[in-house]
């Protein structure tokens, strides 16, 4: 049998590789060596096993931007345990129905996040799991260990990985209808190839500019980056005028954004004075995009936008290089790309079949970075794996040169900045509000095609809806990610032919009167 090798042996192989290479930079300016960071790596997972962690066990962890939260991930990692990424933008309740579904032995936190994680904890029924806290020491845990940990352990210290090929080498839990979001188990064999995957025109070496949170898709870059032989420079989140000072100061060649952030980036005045470069590719995805948008931001910043489309299901699917921008379908519609090495497309209708180009219907996908299913939900993985294809509930069609276009949705959700709104579960916990009888929860897209929450809502007899009280009872309930832009007070909910609420009458009465709240 071959030895498997994962993809934190890869970067910690690469890391050994050149020891002097400066390959992080903190929020505070501060630079981390390649041998600095190995050496993390490594006291964090001995210690870690000291501890009793094990392959097979679980590791939540809530952390900020900083180079603590990526040695941790690893060190987890290296020993075989998988690791659940908590989201700022989830409700302490929420948080605690993902730590106990994962069956979390260890909580590693990040100073920043001392409070919420406190208050996660309050929200468990049974017994909270180990809590550990990350600091700027070398081994990454509080001063007290790090301590002990220095004394006993010289640095150079290395440990053996553990994980083979189909462990999980993580969770990752996504928005759901039933109250406690999904967990995707995605194995190491399928996202060390992930992680193996090129850039094109990231920068010789590549220098990555993380502005979003280490827990989405910018950790992930950032383990591309490292394993490419790059460097990695945090910041504690995005503000777009901090962000076109770091493309300059730090001569950034690659940058991951958001379309809303890509917007406020190109709104900012400093970017007609601001020295871009270095700058060589910036890869954007997430959500919709704006085509015109896109068009006024490769006038502005030239020939550096790739855009991504991809599923937490099944990771990157589709990648569109600047000079595919200008291709478009149906009525103008802008491509989200073709398919990248490894990926099979295919449109499907509502039976299964295979539907010729040009004809829209289901997009199916398979790929080697498929989920392995989700965690302990045998009948929903069964219904979106199907003979090895995944449902992604995108509808969409394919061109006679295979470029991929969507459409629509077959699933009732959100995006947002932040992550996924389900409609269904706001609805569930609006419905338990006292002056609520009635609601539809609805996405609509403003000039940008940035989706905003809206919420329709009857009131209880003899009562009425204040907008400011149900916002802070969605945020209270399920954090900032859910909280409606605008709260729309109606008579009734219009319904469908089939008694289901016409969330798209609703959208066309809300683009038509404005977003006043009602």
């Amino acid at each position: 049998m071959t030895a498997f090798t994962g993809y934190v042996e890869n970067i910690l192989k690469k890391l050994a590789a050149d020891p002097g290479h400066r390959v992080l930079t903190t929020a505070e300016g501060r630079d981390i060596t390649a041998a600095e960071f190995h050496d993390s790596v490594h006291r964090m997972a001995a210690e870690l096993a000291d501890r009793g962690l094990v392959r097979g066990r679980t590791v939540s962890m809530l952390a900020g931007n900083r180079p603590e939260a990526l040695s941790a991930r690893y060190a987890v990692n290296l020993l075989g345990a998988r690791i659940v990424l908590l989201y700022e933008g989830q409700a302490p309740e929420t948080q605690a129905r993902v730590v106990a579904s994962a069956e979390t032995e260890l909580l590693l936190v990040g100073p920043e996040s001392a409070e919420p994680a406190a208050e996660l904890l309050s929200h468990l029924d049974g017994a909270a799991p180990k809590t550990l806290t990350l600091g700027p020491g070398a081994t990454g845990l509080d001063a007290e260990d790090l301590t002990a940990a220095a004394a006993v352990r010289p640095s150079g210290h290395t440990v053996e990985s553990a994980a083979r090929a189909d462990d999980d080498w993580c969770i990752r839990y996504t928005g759901g209808t039933t109250g406690l979001p999904k967990g995707i188990r995605m194995a190491h064999g399928p996202y060390a190839e992930a992680v193996a995957y090129p850039f094109e025109s990231a920068g010789d070496p590549s220098r990555l500019l993380v502005c979003t949170s280490l827990a989405h898709l910018a950790g992930q870059l950032s383990d591309m980056t490292l394993a490419a032989g790059g460097s990695v420079v945090l910041q504690e989140g995005f503000e777009p005028g901090a962000v076109l000072a770091a493309i300059e100061r730090e001569r950034i060649t690659h940058l991951w954004l958001l379309p809303p952030l890509l917007y406020q980036l190109l709104d900012h005045p400093s970017l007609a004075t601001t020295d871009l470069s270095s700058l060589t590719r910036i890869t954007y995805g997430g959500s919709p995009s704006s085509p015109a948008r896109l068009r006024q931001a490769l006038e502005r910043l030239g020939p550096v936008l790739y855009g991504w489309y991809g599923q937490s299901e099944a990771l990157l699917l589709t990648e569109m290089g600047p000079a595919e921008h200008g291709i478009t379908g149906h009525g103008g519609q802008i491509t989200v790309g073709r398919p990248v090495p490894g990926v099979d497309i295919e449109i499907r209708d509502e039976e299964g079949h295979r539907l010729p180009p040009d004809t829209s219907g289901e997009v199916y996908v398979r790929s080697r970075g498929m989920m392995t299913g989700y965690w302990k939900k045998p009948e929903l993985t069964a219904q979106v794996i199907r003979d090895g294809w995944v449902r992604t509930g995108d509808v969409g069609y394919l061109d006679e040169a295979g470029y991929l276009y969507l459409m629509d949705r077959v699933k009732d959700v959100i995006i947002v900045v932040g992550g996924h709104v389900y409609p269904g579960e706001l609805e569930d916990l609006l419905h338990t509000h006292p002056d609520v009888a009635h609601c539809a929860v609805f996405g609509v897209a403003t000039e940008d095609r940035v989706e905003e929450v809206h919420c329709a809502v009857v009131p209880t007899p003899g009562r009425t809806v204040d907008a400011e009280a149900i916002t802070e009872f969605v945020v209270a309930h399920k954090g900032a990610m859910y909280a409606p832009r605008a709260v729309h007070q109606v008579g009734s909910i219009p319904l469908t032919s089939v008694g289901k609420p016409d969330k798209k009458r609703l959208q066309a009465d809300v683009l038509g009167r404005g977003d006043g709240v009602r």
